[in-house]
């Protein structure tokens, strides 16, 4: 298979599932993982993808806002992997704001059961998910949905979601974010989006972002926070060795979530 060939069947992967990695594309392809790596090189030298640890994402414009349903199918282990380990830190008795996002949604499918937790949220998925008659859960959290404008991510955002959400004071926020950047900070495609989560980081007494590590680096047009804001930053353990110790430097605590991938 000629070069163009493989590269142009990297990004028809890609665009299929939203991230490829190379160990899978070398075994598709037929090729070695360096052969693999040389090529992502290329195509992200092209601006046709970003490349990351252990494989590449797509690459978005800084305003461009991905659908939920697009991200759902994104990173799927290791976005369980951090809501695991996020859920850990909910103790019994806490009140809590969750934003929207897919890793949130992860998170908020292991609390149904808490059932001596308050859960404030802007995301209409957050609050299926807590709130699902269907899941037949005698001792789900008590939540609060927000009103507000619904964003492509699934979230409520603008002056009435802000209103909503200000009313409250929480133990903690839990914070989705679109990217994460040592120099740009906490950052979203989407400017009401970003004030409202200016808004829920005001809100909770620490502030506990999840991201896998895709999000590196990423960053939107909007910054909504910095990263000496972060008390906590939960991702995954694709985030290359090195970058961690950057991360570190920035964070309150840096936690590093196992992933069991499936095969």
């Amino acid at each position: 298979m000629l070069a163009a060939e493989r590269r142009h069947a990297i990004l028809l992967a890609l665009n299929a599932d939203g991230a490829v990695r190379v160990a899978d594309l070398a075994t598709e392809l037929d090729v070695s993982e360096m052969t693999v790596r040389r090529d992502l090189d290329t195509l992200d030298a092209q601006n046709l993808l970003r490349k990351v640890h252990g494989g590449a994402v797509s690459r978005h414009n800084r305003g461009e806002e991905p659908r939920s349903s697009e991200k759902a199918g994104q990173q799927r282990d290791e976005k369980a992997a951090i809501a695991a380990l996020a859920a850990q830190t909910v103790e019994d008795g806490m009140t809590i704001a969750i934003s929207a996002g897919t890793t949130t949604t992860e998170l908020a499918r292991r609390l149904r059961d808490r059932s001596s937790i308050t859960v404030v949220t802007n995301s209409i998925s957050v609050f299926d998910v807590l709130t699902d008659p269907a899941a037949d859960i005698a001792e789900a959290p008590q939540v609060y949905l927000s009103g507000g404008v619904r964003t492509p991510s699934d979230a409520l955002v603008g002056p009435i979601a802000d209103a909503a959400i200000s009313s409250f004071r929480v133990d903690a926020t839990y914070l989705g974010v679109h990217g994460f950047d040592p120099q740009a900070g906490l950052t979203t495609p989407n400017i009401a989006e970003a004030q409202t989560n200016r808004t829920l980081i005001g809100i909770g007494a620490q502030l506990i972002v999840v991201a896998d590590h895709t999000k590196y680096r990423e960053v939107g047009t909007n910054v909504f926070a910095r990263m000496r804001r972060v008390d906590n930053l939960i991702v995954d353990d694709g985030l290359a060795i090195a970058d961690q110790g950057i991360i570190e430097e920035h964070v309150g605590r840096l936690s590093i979530a196992t992933v069991m991938r499936q095969p």
